[in-house]
Parts: C-alpha cells; structure tokens; sequence
C-alpha cells in the first residue's frame, strides 16, 4: 500500500516504518482499514459482531496512525482504557527515549522522527489482543 495520500514527503519513512513495526507486533485477529484521513486497526465484526457502540455498523476501533501537520499521531484506545498500560508506557518512554513524551489520553504525539521508539510502540501493541481489547471495551462500557 502506497501511502502518499495520507502522509507529507518529510514524515513518509517514518510512517511507513511505523505501519510496518505495527504490522510485525499487532496481534492476529486486528483488520486493517483506511479511516479518518489514516490507517486504521479494527476489531472485525466477524470477531465482535456488536460493533462500535456510537455506530454498530462499523467495528470496534483499537488503533489509528494519523500524519498530522505537527506530529504523527498513533492512537492506541487501549493506553486510554488501561490506567497500568498507560504508566508502563509513559515509564518506558521516559527510560528509553531521549525526548520528552508527548501526548493525550489515546495519542501519542511523535512530533521527532529522529527518536520514534520503534521497539517501544511494538513491545506496546504486543500487549493487547482482540478479545483482550473486546473485554477491556466492554469493562469500559458498563462504567459509564
């Protein structure tokens, strides 16, 4: 897949190293999709027929990679919904990556392409699988 729609010249190495560590570390089970000016990873309907709660035609969201002006933007939903996830990541970034951390509540702002931690972000999404990410969505829902 060519990604020259979706990302600028400057950040197309790093986006695509970037697709290719998720595609080496994402647990079986996730569908590629291309959404919201990105690539997305989705929990198929064929194994979560319920779908996303907000719109159930479409499946159940975990990860997106968005080139943004600024940054790149991954989006991991599981960071957002797993407090011990998060502050395993944020330990690890600051122990491994010379740069200060940079994100939201899903994103993680890589605004450096010099110091994207690859073998960071793969050891993170080896961490959640399918029905890990369905259990832990589902825990999420019955909260609110």
């Amino acid at each position: 897949m060519k990604y020259d729609h979706l990302v600028d010249k400057n950040k197309r190495e790093a986006y695509i190293k970037l697709v290719e560590t998720i595609e080496q570390n994402l647990p079986n089970g996730f569908k590629k999709v291309e959404e919201y000016g990105g690539i997305g990873y989705v929990v198929p309907h064929s194994l979560y027929p319920k779908g996303y709660h907000v719109t159930p035609d479409k499946p159940l969201p975990f990860l997106g990679l968005i080139a943004q002006k600024q940054h790149i933007g991954l989006y991991h939903m599981g960071i957002y919904a797993d407090t011990e996830l998060l502050q395993w990541f944020q330990q690890e970034y600051a122990r491994q990556v010379p740069t200060k951390l940079n994100m939201g509540k899903s994103c993680i702002r890589l605004t450096n392409t010099k110091h994207i931690p690859y073998k960071l972000i793969g050891d993170l999404l080896q961490k959640i699988t399918p029905q890990q990410w369905i259990e832990l969505y589902e825990r999420q829902l019955v909260k609110k």
